[in-house]
């Protein structure tokens, strides 16, 4: 997991150098009046100015260094029943995903801070389906945890209802992710493409409980 670790460090320096640099001593390349909240149509609703900017160029990378600092620290405190260590190359790279996706919202912050663009909007909705659909792309190597996965009560109580939730997920959570982002840069309105997310997101936890019910019935938990 350390090469994750070093990638999760370099990366969060770097963009926090680039959005120190285009926030406090550039702030001439930032229009008057920025966005910076949209509605589920992805319609600006908020907006700032470039003097006060800065609070938002700076947010992620703060939440960057802290998911790095959580990389290095939960492996370390976890109970001995539930290690990372035995899949810490799948934690390694999951988090890693996380601060990658904190980076490049930090980018499109500093993009739309620069100029408008019709096509930020769903460069920034995409994100989010794309950041499920990697995650997705691991879930089946994650081994019970107190800190990833879909945990819980039953996942939680039965290696098998945990395994089988999670291959589950997987292909959920990518092929919602990837059919998401498609919908999104295709024009369709995020909240109908949010709607697909949720239902991927949740149905895990409904199928956990129904399955641990199941194997209860059968006497195998």
């Amino acid at each position: 997991m350390t090469r994750w670790l070093l990638i999760s460090a370099l990366l969060t320096v770097a963009v926090t150098a680039g959005c120190a640099y285009v926030s406090l001593a550039r702030p001439d390349l930032l229009r008057e009046r920025i966005p910076t909240h949209w509605d589920l149509h992805m319609q600006p609703d908020a907006w700032t100015g470039r003097d006060t900017y800065y609070k938002y160029l700076l947010l992620c990378p703060g939440v960057m260094a802290f998911m790095t600092g959580l990389m290095w620290l939960l492996p370390r405190i976890s109970p001995r029943q539930f290690r990372i260590e035995p899949f810490a190359d799948t934690f390694g790279y999951a988090m890693t995903v996380v601060v990658g996706f904190f980076g490049y919202l930090s980018v499109l912050l500093v993009w739309v801070g620069i100029a408008e663009s019709d096509l930020w909007p769903r460069c920034f909705a995409a994100g989010f389906f794309v950041l499920f659909a990697l995650l997705g792309n691991v879930m089946g190597r994650i081994q019970r945890n107190f800190w990833m996965g879909v945990r819980t009560p039953w996942t939680l109580a039965s290696e098998v209802v945990w395994d089988r939730t999670h291959r589950l997920a997987a292909w959920l959570w990518v092929t919602a992710g990837v059919l998401g982002a498609i919908l999104v840069l295709a024009g369709v309105p995020f909240w109908v493409s949010l709607i697909v997310l949720l239902l991927a997101a949740l149905w895990p936890a409904l199928y956990s409980l129904l399955l641990y019910k199941q194997l209860e019935r059968q006497g195998k938990v």
